[in-house]
């Protein structure tokens, strides 16, 4: 009678156990999974001025005084807009919210793009979690 006590307790003891283990593990994730912002994310905005290249969403760092304050030359152009849109549905690469249709994309080697339009030329910054 005894030996089938014990036994019941140790039972009980990794049951016990094993649910601690599991409540845990699952408060310790919030059940999201991160990764690099989407145009979706960045389209909640209204006003956001992105584009998608690579699948890397991009955002207008006009205002961003590390890029204001670098001194860059034109690389090789890396993409074109080719569509525009201001919803996330159908936000495929090469698509800007803000863009026109026919913007070049050019590297800089210094860490953003540039689009030139009219002449113009706009610093964009990739967005990258972490």
């Amino acid at each position: 009678m005894l030996k089938q006590w014990n036994n019941q307790v140790r039972i009980v003891r990794v049951l016990f156990f094993v649910s601690l283990v599991s409540l845990i593990v699952s408060g310790c994730s919030n059940g999201m999974t991160t990764g690099n912002p989407t145009p979706k994310d960045m389209l909640k905005n209204g006003d956001a001025d992105i584009f998608l290249l690579e699948d890397i969403v991009y955002a207008n760092a006009q205002d961003i005084e590390w890029v204001q304050d670098t001194y860059y030359t034109l690389g090789n152009q890396v993409g074109e807009i080719t569509k525009q849109k201001v919803s996330a549905f159908n936000f495929n690469n090469g698509t800007a919210s803000k863009l026109p249709v026919g913007t070049k994309i050019y590297a800089t080697g210094k860490g953003f793009y540039v689009a030139v339009v009219d002449g113009t030329e706009i610093p964009y910054i990739k967005l990258l979690e972490g």
